[in-house]
């Protein structure tokens, strides 16, 4: 079994990921920003399944539907972010949902706090954390982020997963929540785990 992960350079300094099973082709896009064709470039020869959107920012949806009908799959994003920010979708998720592509399942986490809606995707050791977390830090703030609601997110979602779990996040390199707990200003004080 066999992942493959390609980030997409999109605009506004988003990342696009492509995660494939190598196996079986068949795919995932997270985070469907513009230009559309750059993320379909990246997906010939794979089935797209699902074109998730970790929040609903423009920058991380703006390509959603152009991609939808370039490649055919499943678009889905956070009923919250649906509500706040008018945008339609063919799936609502909800936390814990699991979406199946290949012989890999992807699994939702909902971590409010940047906005309403915005939600993390967990595959294998993997997660595509949005900007719930960046390398360093945590994503801008905007009118409808909740720190707050951010950090208990972070604090009751992402710090349960293992340790070596690498980080995909919407901007920026990618990390893993070991360095980050070690490294990222916004844990200072949380200390280390028990």
């Amino acid at each position: 079994m066999k992942l493959g992960i390609v980030k997409v350079k999109l605009e506004r300094e988003v990342n696009g990921y492509v995660v494939a099973c190598s196996s079986t082709k068949e795919a995932i896009v997270i985070d469907p920003g513009l230009p559309a064709d750059k993320i379909a470039d990246q997906v010939k020869g794979l089935t797209v399944r699902f074109i998730l959107a970790t929040h609903c920012h423009p920058g991380h949806v703006a390509g959603k539907d152009e991609l939808k009908e370039l490649t055919g799959g499943e678009t889905a994003l956070h009923s919250a972010d649906a509500k706040q920010f008018l945008r339609s979708a063919d799936r609502y998720l909800m936390d814990g949902d699991e979406l199946e592509f290949g012989e890999f399942k992807l699994t939702v986490l909902h971590t409010p706090g940047h906005t309403p809606g915005s939600v993390c995707f967990v595959v294998a050791n993997h997660a595509f954390v949005g900007d719930t977390i960046l390398a360093g830090g945590i994503g801008k703030q905007t009118p409808e982020t909740d720190l707050r609601r951010q950090m208990m997110s972070i604090g009751t979602k992402l710090l349960k997963l293992p340790l070596a779990t690498a980080l995909y996040p919407g901007h920026g390199p990618a990390t893993s929540l070991e360095r980050e707990l070690a490294q990222n200003p916004i844990f200072r004080g949380v200390g280390a785990r028990a």
